[in-house]
C-alpha cells in the first residue's frame, strides 16, 4: 500500500517529542502522561506511545518535517519556530502550577544609571539561552524594536560597540542574576515567574536589583502537533487532553508533565499572543540568529 506524504508505516504509534539537554530528566517528565493518554486513543487507531529527544530546534524542526514526531510539547517560541520551519499546528495552550500567560522583566544593579530599555546602547545584557522565549526571544525582540543592534559577546568581560548592545548567554538564572549584581553585565532578563524564585533570584540579592521594563504577558507554553498529522487523531488527542484535568487519575501524570494543571483551548486573546510570537521569532531569526 502506497503511504501518503508524512504517513508512517507504524501509524498506531503517538510519538511524543521534546528539545532536551538532559533526556534522563525529559523522558521521565514526559512518560506518564504519554502512558495516560494512548490508551484513550484507540478509538482513532493509537495503540502505542513513544518518546523522541532532539538535541536542538533545527533536529526537532527535521524530525516534524519527516513525520518522526507527531505532538510536540514546547514554550511559546519555540512552538511557533516549528510552525514557521516545519508547518506544525498549534493545538492547546498548557497552564503550568496554575500559570498560562508569564511575562519577561529586564534587571540591573539598583545603582545603575540605565533607566529604560533606551539607555542599552553600548551596554552588555545577559540571556539564559538560545532556546528561552522568556530569556531570549521576546528580550531579544524588545531591544529590536528600539533600534537597537545586537552583537553576541565572547564572554563577560568583552566590550560591545559603542552602537549596539552587546549580549551573551548565562545558562541560569541564578547565574544572570548574580552577573548582573557583581557587575559582570548591565543588564539580564527572566520572567516574572523566575524573577520570583529564591533559587533565581537569591534574596541576599535582590534589594540591589531593580527592573527596568516588563513586557506584556504571552503565552507560557503549547502543545503543537505536525501539520499532517491525522486530523482524527489530532483531534482525540485534544480531547484527551482537555479532559485530563478533571480525571483524578490524571492528576500525577500532569504533575510530571512540567508542573501541568491542565490544558486549554485557544482564544482570541491566545491567538493574539501568538500572532505577538510569531513576530518576534522572525525578527529574531532574522536580525540575530
Amino acid at each position: 500500500m502506497a503511504l501518503v506524504a508524512g504517513a508512517r508505516a507504524d501509524d498506531h504509534v503517538l510519538v511524543l517529542g521534546r528539545m532536551s539537554d538532559d533526556p534522563k530528566a525529559h523522558y521521565e517528565q514526559l512518560r506518564p502522561l504519554l502512558d495516560y493518554v494512548v490508551p484513550r486513543m484507540r478509538s482513532v487507531g493509537i495503540t502505542e506511545g513513544q518518546i523522541l529527544m532532539a538535541r536542538d530546534a533545527a533536529q526537532m524542526t527535521s524530525y516534524l518535517r519527516r513525520g518522526r514526531v507527531d505532538w510536540v510539547t514546547e514554550t511559546a517560541a519555540s512552538a511557533m519556530l516549528f510552525e514557521r520551519r516545519a508547518a506544525a499546528r498549534a493545538l492547546l495552550l498548557t497552564e503550568r502550577s496554575g500559570v498560562s500567560r508569564y511575562r519577561t522583566l529586564f534587571f540591573v544593579r539598583d545603582d545603575s544609571p540605565i533607566r529604560s530599555l533606551d539607555d542599552m546602547r553600548g551596554r552588555s545584557v545577559a540571556f539564559q539561552r538560545r532556546a528561552s522565549t522568556s530569556a531570549y526571544f521576546v528580550p531579544a525582540h524588545e531591544l529590536l524594536a528600539r533600534g537597537l543592534r545586537l552583537e553576541v559577546l565572547l564572554s563577560p568581560k568583552d566590550v560591545p560597540p559603542a552602537d549596539s548592545v552587546g549580549y551573551l548567554f548565562g545558562r541560569s538564572e541564578n547565574n544572570l542574576s548574580h552577573w548582573v549584581h557583581k557587575r559582570l553585565v548591565d543588564a539580564a532578563a527572566m520572567s516574572n515567574l523566575d524573577w520570583a524564585r529564591p533559587d533565581a533570584v537569591p534574596d541576599s540579592l535582590r534589594d540591589d536589583l531593580r527592573i527596568v521594563h516588563e513586557t506584556p504577558a504571552f503565552p507560557r507554553a503549547l502543545e503543537m502537533v505536525r501539520g499532517d498529522l491525522d486530523p482524527a487523531v489530532a483531534a482525540r488527542l485534544r480531547e484527551v487532553l482537555l479532559e485530563a484535568s478533571a480525571d483524578p487519575g490524571a492528576r500525577t501524570a500532569l504533575q510530571h508533565f512540567f508542573g501541568t494543571t491542565r490544558f486549554i483551548e485557544l482564544g482570541a486573546d491566545d491567538e493574539a499572543g501568538l500572532d505577538f510570537m510569531r513576530d518576534v521569532v522572525e525578527r529574531v531569526s532574522q536580525d540575530v540568529e
